[in-house]
């Protein structure tokens, strides 16, 4: 699962700014993820980049706790009213032009106080953190993310219109939109994401797409381009995206996670004498994943829609188990059964939508399989069958059982992770914690359609 980076490309601000004023860019988007993965957007003109990534841009401290519907979960004692502002600095290295938006590039962002100091807040340094952690360990982590969307067009009242109703995965839903399909394999090539596969899913209007894994920063960076390329591409069409959970009733999208553990050029997943292969830091890993998931998914999936999906039998992963290629089990271990196929072992969790904010959920996971490491955890017997559907002793010896159903579970049992609070430090993980408490608030009492038709175009 390795990917090198590009030995050629500039780093340093002014020739970034050089590089890209000589692709044609005239502005550059600052893209700041918040807590409900709404991306809080701003823009400078290129001639400015260079300053900015020194000083950085103003934004409010609260878009901290801003949840899906504008509103603030303000917390007394960390951020409690609009006093205070951060500084928004792009980082120059991962900023890259946006193919399907002429003339405009994208950077994330890094979070400092108006003193120069890191932000405790930021989700971006907190990834970064936690990539660190294994490095200092002679460790290394890839991830990737799989997408899931759903395309169509905006109908009455906010509806959303299919642009395909099937078969899953046919001929006749690529035929349909093969101009939108081979617009977006040409702009996702020329982005240099290392698009591996694109096709027409099992819902109505669902497509999804692959790229090449990559250091964890640099994967939930990706994540963010990914998304910024796919709409913008839909737009040409007159179509729009959504990458929320559900859509629609029969609609619901993930946005997995593939992670794999390595010593060097050894993948510690693949080739040992462990379960599935795994070398013994590489079940620890696992296992550390496993044992800390039902906090996880607050951070992974943390609206109250993306628990209309999370439930057996809809491949989401609603099962606290593990399992070689089943797509039931919250963690699905795909193997590397041969010497050619060993690099790609890797660990996908399953139980990720697309309103999780990539930078907390690539260093949410990190932070439990670190623990495993450190505390040299061991797996439970594998599940190859429907988890759901096993005898009680089995499921007690294996210790499956079903994830958080709701967010307001999920929220308190995040709210009780040591494992979580530690890694995050106390600013984060509060704040973070205030969102998902607050989300539950403000939707409490809506019926599936209400809430579907609220978030379905927020993401």
């Amino acid at each position: 699962m390795n990917r090198t980076a590009d030995p050629h490309r500039p780093t340093d601000a002014a020739s970034v700014q050089a590089h890209l004023e000589e692709a044609g860019v005239q502005a550059v988007v600052l893209g700041f993820v918040d807590p409900s993965m709404i991306v809080r957007a701003k823009s400078v003109p290129i001639a400015r980049f260079a300053q900015v990534a020194s000083s950085g841009v103003g934004l409010s401290t609260l878009f901290n706790v801003a949840m899906s519907n504008d509103q603030f979960a303000l917390l007394p004692g960390y951020i409690d009213g609009p006093s205070g502002d951060l500084r928004l600095r792009p980082d120059p290295a991962a900023t890259v032009p946006v193919a399907a938006m002429p003339g405009w590039a994208w950077a994330p962002v890094d979070q400092f106080s108006q003193a120069g100091e890191p932000y405790p807040g930021c989700p971006r340094a907190f990834t970064r953190r936690m990539a660190d952690a294994f490095t200092q360990r002679g460790l290394s982590v890839q991830a990737v993310f799989e997408f899931e969307f759903s395309v169509g067009l905006d109908g009455s009242g906010g509806a959303f219109v299919p642009a395909h109703e099937g078969p899953g995965y046919s001929d006749i839903a690529l035929v349909r939109n093969h101009d939108f399909a081979l617009d977006l394999l040409t702009a996702m090539q020329a982005q240099g994401l290392g698009l591996q596969q694109l096709h027409p899913e099992y819902a109505d209007g669902q497509f999804e797409m692959s790229i090449a894994p990559r250091d964890p920063v640099a994967a939930a960076d990706a994540a963010m381009v990914v998304r910024q390329t796919v709409r913008a591409v839909a737009r040409r069409h007159g179509l729009v995206t959504s990458f929320a959970p559900q859509v629609g009733p029969d609609t619901g999208n993930g946005a997995h996670v593939h992670l794999s553990l390595w010593d060097g050029a050894r993948n510690l997943l693949a080739g040992g004498e462990g379960p599935a292969g795994m070398h013994q830091r590489g079940e620890a890993f696992v296992a550390g994943l496993l044992h800390e998931l039902p906090a996880l998914v607050a951070v992974t999936v943390p609206t109250c829609l993306g628990y209309r999906r999370l439930q057996p039998h809809h491949w989401s992963g609603a099962m606290q188990c593990w399992g070689t290629e089943n797509r039931e089990a919250a963690l699905r271990f795909i193997a590397g059964t041969t010497e050619a196929t060993a690099g790609s072992a890797n660990v996908e969790i399953k139980p990720v939508d697309g309103t999780a904010n990539p930078y907390l959920a690539v260093g949410a996971l990190l932070a439990a399989a670190l623990h495993g490491v450190e505390s040299d955890d061991r797996l439970p017997p594998s599940t190859e069958e429907d988890p759901e559907g096993l005898p009680d002793e089995v499921k007690a010896e294996r210790g499956v059982r079903q994830l958080p159903s709701t967010l307001a579970e999920a929220a308190e049992r995040l709210a009780g992770s040591t494992v979580l609070r530690e890694a995050m430090g106390d600013f984060l993980f509060e704040t973070f914690l205030a969102t998902r408490r607050g989300e539950v608030e403000q939707y409490a009492g809506l019926d599936d359609d209400e809430l579907i038709r609220r978030l379905r175009w927020r993401f």
